[in-house]
């Protein structure tokens, strides 16, 4: 097996990877992704222990422990440009052996949540709901650069999306893609939480139906994505990192989801000024309900 070039997989002079500059023994089996890299501290502020802090421009992480499980929170800055270095960083450091710079025969599965913010889509989904992502729709075109993405992709549900949207074929074709089914079932407790289909947003203005100054190119997309069915499944909200997550985690062999609290309503027009108490809350639940999951250990 030939080794990867330097120039594929830099590191910096520490040994650590490129932009994370962290090593591959300060990765916890579990990793939970924020966007604000303040939000690294609230996260770890709950850990029972701390091993390591790093950081290095958006990318803050801190390794630690909670109710026995190892873990690692890490932010990604905004956008799914960024989950792009983060999510074959974190596999790197996971499946590729560091002395030969080869891919491991026994590959490593990571568990790997996104916690944010996010936008509802349906009147009813009000401000201070937890959604949990059972399907990702990727409208920033990341999964389509790498080979394989059709065997992750539910095409029925892109053109069928696509097609109810009057989706312009000028933006990149959105992807559809599963979150990981285990990890859904254990952070869903059918109260507070709702799941759905999450929309995964380029941008935060225009790719998300904002005007401002300038108009869209789809006018009415919001309307067009809340009336939006398949198969018994909806769109609940719009964020940007989600299904750039979801997809490279089943293309690399990772499980992934993404939890979101909703602080405003696009459809009412509702929004939450101050969400920090809540968005304690969301991190509570999130580190109690991980914790419980078995730990998995290597496949």
């Amino acid at each position: 097996m030939a080794s990867i070039l330097a120039s594929e997989l830099i590191t910096n002079p520490d040994g650590s990877v490129f932009h994370l500059h962290l090593l591959p023994e300060e990765l916890g089996d579990k990793v939970i992704l924020v966007g604000d890299p303040g939000r690294v501290d609230m996260v770890a502020a709950h850990f029972d222990r701390v091993e390591t802090r790093k950081s290095n421009r958006e990318f803050h992480s801190v390794t630690g422990s909670y109710g026995g499980q190892r873990m690692t929170v890490l932010s990604t800055g905004i956008g799914p440009d960024n989950i792009d270095i983060v999510m074959n960083e974190l596999d790197a450091l996971a499946n590729i052996d560091w002395a030969t710079k080869e891919v491991k025969e026994e590959r490593r599965a990571l568990d790997i949540v996104r916690i944010g913010t996010s936008g509802s889509v349906q009147a009813e989904v009000g401000v201070g709901r937890y959604v949990v992502s059972e399907k990702h729709l990727g409208c920033d075109g990341v999964l389509r650069f790498y080979g394989g993405h059709e065997r992750v992709c539910d095409t029925k549900l892109e053109d069928a999306f696509i097609a109810h949207c009057g989706w312009t074929p000028l933006a990149a074709r959105p992807y559809a893609v599963d979150a990981d089914a285990e990890l859904v079932r254990l952070l869903d407790d059918g109260g507070r939480t709702v799941c759905g289909i999450t929309l995964t947003a380029v941008g935060f203005y225009a790719p998300q139906g904002r005007v401002l100054r300038l108009p869209l190119a789809m006018p009415g997309v919001n309307e067009r994505i809340a009336s939006f069915r398949h198969e018994g499944h909806r769109v609940v909200n719009y964020e940007m990192e989600g299904a750039a997550i979801a997809g490279l985690a089943a293309l690399m062999g990772h499980r992934a989801t993404t939890v979101c609290l909703i602080i405003a309503n696009r459809a009412t027009g509702e929004a939450m000024a101050d969400y920090h108490a809540e968005m304690e809350g969301m991190v509570r639940y999130v580190l109690k309900r991980l914790s419980n999951r078995e730990k998995t250990g290597n496949k």
